[in-house]
């Protein structure tokens, strides 16, 4: 089943960008500064930040659905970030570097299946989850620290 990842809209973080850290520190937000390559992953353009590039650390709720899994979790978004949308079949960098866990929900945000994966080779366990009849999405989160990373689709 062919997928599509998509990025966090940025509607929810833009009125954020650019504040001091004391209005961000009353939103339970922090600012961080990038300090090395491939170590800030942004969740709404899917890239990794630059060194000296500014990132909203925050607490997200990934998967609000009334169910068991109902989730949330520490994500990276960039001060000022737009959302990229990779083309369909499309495993962007910030992915295909990282272990990810793979979780497949139905509807109703119950759990189907999970994997463990490097991400350089996630796309043909994308397509299997997806293949799942009752499959309606999937959750990829970044396996060590278990941030949420990413949403999958059928394409």
């Amino acid at each position: 089943m062919p997928f599509q990842i998509l990025p966090l809209s940025a509607d929810p973080f833009r009125a954020l960008y650019g504040l001091d850290e004391a209005a961000l520190a009353a939103r339970g937000v922090v600012r961080m500064i990038a300090e090395e390559r491939n170590a800030f992953p942004c969740r709404v353009s899917l890239c990794d930040a630059e060194p000296g590039e500014a990132m909203l650390l925050l607490n997200y709720e990934h998967l609000p659905l009334a169910s068991p899994y109902r989730a949330r979790h520490a994500i990276f978004v960039r001060d000022g970030a737009e959302p990229f949308t990779p083309a369909p079949g499309e495993v962007p960098d910030v992915l295909a570097r990282r272990l990810l866990a793979v979780r497949s929900y139905d509807a109703g945000g119950m759990m189907l299946d999970a994997e463990i994966v490097q991400g350089c080779a996630v796309a043909p366990v994308l397509e299997r989850l997806l293949d799942h009849p009752q499959a309606a999405f999937l959750h990829l989160h970044n396996a060590k620290r278990g941030c949420y990373a990413a949403k999958a689709v059928r394409a």
